[in-house]
């Protein structure tokens, strides 16, 4: 292969989806001929980016346009102010940034990135991919097609030697070999899969209480863990679940038709030096164990999915619809199929059953993703609740047009752990960063779950003694105050005692609803009261309408109170963005 066709791939990815999207590219290199590594930014080489020739870059942005963590130790080489103009002559480079447009600092890291690499000499290979979960299609309606743009540049500006041929049919191999192991020998503890990362340690679940009315829709819980991480307010904890017994019954079932048993232990070896086999697959784990711990088998598949499932399938029915929603043109169609209604990965092996009974055991790995840490705003204080660490979630579960219900994986699986029951968990340091300065007032907004990290905040500045109702207001939303009022005993006596503000909006308690929004509208004076003092505000909870519902009402407020016109008012509040004075965190 000429020397010329090496393409090296790089991932800054802080849930994995971006490593995901990495290895989509890489798959694809394999097709188009190239050869070359892929490595998450801080395990490359970074002196070796100097001889590059063609790099890609994937990567994430976190919290308040920040780099995720296994990004963090190359981001600072990057930025040395000593490093010469044309230090990065030789690279052509293409940048593909994943990001959420409801953040004011929507993929920052990637545009700072691909100004860097432009400002050491480097040339892009496209133009800058800014993929947007927002988006109706969510972040596959930029992947796609950026993907296809890189492919047809770099087999432009390299063409394959003429003994070889480009085409629609070329299929990448399984990333990793797996075989049925026979030999005589100890499968891999259950414990030890589940404990993936080194900074993980054991929680045992201490109370598991639900904290909404029996008799409302929502069960949301309070989870109380002891635990003997350290913590601050703001940071967040990271679950790995397991899957539902009826998910893992469902496709050991699917396999054991395939003569698969639920105890047969695979191994799993590289096929190629540049896809290293992960950790908790280097030692021998049984089917079970996979079906259960590894592969999530609640994850809506991606559209590679299906082009893997076209393949294998032996039915020519099967095969032209797998066509259609593997295509370029068929992404409207996959998306009513598979993620406006949620369906999972099973419902889909499911639907075809001839793609299913021939999906060879190897690409299991490639068709399933693995399992990942799911992420909670910690609801307690490490000084009001010490040993221990307290989660706040709302337990997912939906209707679509598919009969069954749509189950959040790991807010379910924690709703059914009881006392006593151990988790493996890890801290993170989360988006919010407060100021050390204790007597700056605080705006925190937080309807339904997206007061946890407020609780953990107020609860700290309580037990040091800073806490007072001139610098800690808080503005609370959900449905009804008598079934849903998180925490309700708590504010209500904190503001009794005069070390908190409490305004609150309980949507369906009257006949037109009211939402956090409409509150601070309402109480215009007193939230640009706060505004003027310099306050900091906090925004956390739901991505959809919430977020930028906030930012209208408080330019709005901004707008009346300080007798400002409408772009000035709105430059109020981009400057407290810009200062880091105004802070979201948010999920769908």
């Amino acid at each position: 292969m000429d020397s010329k066709r090496k393409l090296t791939i790089l991932y800054g990815s802080q849930t994995g989806t971006a490593q995901e999207v990495a290895e989509r590219i890489w798959r694809e290199a394999r097709c188009n001929h190239f050869v070359g590594p892929i490595r998450a930014l801080d395990d490359y080489e970074i002196p070796q980016l100097i001889f590059e020739n063609v790099v890609v870059f994937v990567c994430s942005t976190t919290g308040q346009g920040e780099q995720p963590d296994n990004m963090k130790k190359f981001w600072k080489f990057l930025l040395r102010k000593n490093l010469p103009p044309d230090s990065l002559g030789n690279l052509r480079f293409g940048v593909l940034g994943l990001g959420d447009s409801s953040y004011v600092k929507f993929n920052h890291v990637a545009k700072k990135l691909f100004r860097r690499l432009e400002g050491l000499g480097g040339r892009p290979l496209c133009k800058l991919g800014l993929a947007d979960d927002q988006h109706d299609l969510g972040a596959d309606a930029v992947v796609d097609p950026w993907i296809s743009e890189l492919w047809m540049t770099l087999n432009n500006l390299y063409p394959v030697p003429k003994n070889v041929t480009l085409g629609t049919n070329s299929f990448p191999l399984s990333r990793w070999h797996v075989e049925i192991d026979t030999s005589e020998g100890p499968t891999q503890d259950s414990s030890a899969l589940l404990n993936w990362e080194d900074d993980t340690t054991v929680a045992e679940v201490l109370s598991n209480k639900r904290i909404t009315h029996c008799e409302h829709f929502q069960d949301v819980r309070l989870v109380k863990l002891k635990s003997s991480l350290m913590y601050s307010p703001g940071d967040v904890v990271a679950v790995r679940p397991q899957n539902s017994p009826e998910s893992v019954a469902q496709l050991l079932e699917m396999l054991a038709d395939r003569g698969l048993s639920p105890e047969a232990r695979l191994r799993v070896s590289p096929r190629d030096e540049d896809m290293p086999v992960p950790p908790p697959l280097q030692t021998r784990l049984t089917l079970r164990q996979c079906a259960q711990q590894y592969w999530d088998l609640s994850a809506v598949p991606k559209r590679y999915a299906f082009q893997l499932l076209r393949q294998f399938t032996t039915s020519e029915l099967e095969k032209e619809k797998l066509e259609e929603l593997s295509s370029s043109e068929g992404q409207e169609e996959l998306y009513k199929y598979c993620n406006r209604p949620r369906r999972t990965l099973l419902e889909v092996l499911s639907d075809f059953p001839h793609a299913a009974a021939n999906l060879p055991l190897p690409y299991c790995f490639d068709i399933f993703q693995p399992i990942r840490q799911r992420s909670f705003s910690i609801a307690s204080s490490p000084k009001a609740h010490k040993g221990e660490m307290h989660i706040l979630l709302a337990v997912v579960k939906y209707k679509t047009i598919l009969v069954k219900p749509r189950l959040g994986l790991c807010s379910n699986w924690l709703a059914s752990r009881s006392v006593s029951d151990c988790l493996f968990t890890s801290v993170r340091k989360g988006s919010f960063i407060f100021p050390q300065d204790k007597s700056i007032p605080l705006l925190m907004v937080g309807p339904g779950t997206g007061v946890a990290p407020f609780r953990s905040l107020v609860q700290e500045r309580v037990a040091e003694g800073s806490a007072d109702a001139q610098s800690l207001l808080l503005v609370f939303g959900n449905r009804n105050r008598a079934a849903d009022y998180h925490m309700a005993e708590e504010w209500e006596a904190l503001e009794t005692q005069g070390k908190l503000t409490v305004l609150t909006a309980f949507s369906r308690d009257q006949a037109h609803k009211i939402y956090v929004q409409h509150v601070i509208e309402r109480e215009s004076c007193l939230v640009y009261n706060w505004l003027s003092r310099g306050c900091w505000t906090y925004v956390a909870g739901s991505a959809n309408n919430m977020p930028s519902a906030v930012r209208a009402a408080l330019v709005a407020c901004v707008e009346k109170e300080a007798g400002l016109d409408t772009a000035q008012a709105e430059a109020f509040i981009a400057d407290l963005e810009n200062r880091g004075m105004y802070q979201m965190e948010t999920w769908s």
